[in-house]
């Protein structure tokens, strides 16, 4: 009995900066920018954590 198309394993997205996006449907491209979009959020919270410890040393070391 063959695997229909829906029942197979997603490849995992994944996205190189710089890669050939010629070959790339409409949807692999929205796919892509949901990814990097979600990337995007991650980093910025990341960097509002740090510079939330970095601000709360520099003020018990500069009291």
């Amino acid at each position: 009995m063959p695997i229909e198309e829906d029942d197979r394993p997603r490849k995992k997205i994944t996205h190189e900066i710089g890669q050939d996006l010629a070959l790339l449907s409409v949807e692999e491209l929205t796919e892509r920018i949901a990814l990097l979009n979600a990337e995007i959020d991650r980093l910025n919270v990341a960097m509002t954590k740090k510079r939330a410890s970095k601000d709360a040393a520099n003020s018990i070391f500069k009291s």
